[in-house]
């Protein structure tokens, strides 16, 4: 199934701006920057909306207007005005198991933890893309989770997040040229060469 939409997963305001759990609501922003695209808040569907074209083909931009945990509920009204089926979307988002600057796509699996994809699982079910983009574990056991999330991204996290941002957007270029399974394929294989060549440089 081609697809239809990308939606980025965050917290709206400018008081999340630059947090740690903005990551996917922030890659939408720079794919609509690159595209001259802007967005429109639509009231009636609780999400902010742009449309672009990749390739000659018409997909959409998508951002919340409701809060992280509420995720699902704005994303399902969307699907459903629109009639985007799950397997027609890709939803980019922060992921904790991940470290900074590694991504990883994937079709199905559980929430792992985060509350935005909860929501997503609850209103409007699974099958859709995940585009996961690493933000690394806490620093600190005694950190508490929703702190880290709603952090800031450190100058060091931010030059990792920018040197990967042009593998990020491509990637996207990739799944809608290609199509899920083949665009998994190579991102995921590209990522843990990328990884593996980093341990080999550690021990070396």
């Amino acid at each position: 199934m081609a697809i239809a939409a990308i939606a980025g997963l965050g917290n709206p305001g400018s008081k999340y701006a630059g947090t740690r759990h903005n990551i996917g609501a922030e890659l939408v922003d720079k794919l609509a920057e690159q595209m001259k695209a802007s967005f429109r808040p639509d009231k009636n569907l609780g999400c902010e909306v742009a449309k672009v074209q990749f390739g000659g083909k018409s997909v959409f931009l998508v951002k919340s207007l409701s809060y992280m945990n509420e995720s699902g509920r704005a994303l399902g009204k969307f699907a459903r005005f629109f009639k985007i089926q799950p397997q027609a979307m890709v939803v980019a988002y922060d992921d904790i198991n991940l470290d900074m600057g590694r991504l990883k796509v994937s079709l199905t699996g559980s929430a792992g933890g985060h509350n935005g994809i909860t929501d997503i699982l609850n209103h409007f079910g699974d099958g859709f893309v995940r585009y996961r983009i690493g933000i690394e574990s806490k620093s600190h056991p005694n950190i508490v989770l929703s702190d880290w999330v709603l952090g800031k991204i450190s100058a060091e996290e931010r030059a990792i997040y920018n040197s990967q941002l042009d593998h990020y957007i491509k990637g996207i270029h990739l799944l809608i040229s290609d199509g899920p399974e083949k665009a998994m394929n190579q991102l995921n294989q590209r990522t843990s060469k990328s990884k593996s060549n980093e341990r080999n440089s550690d021990q070396e």
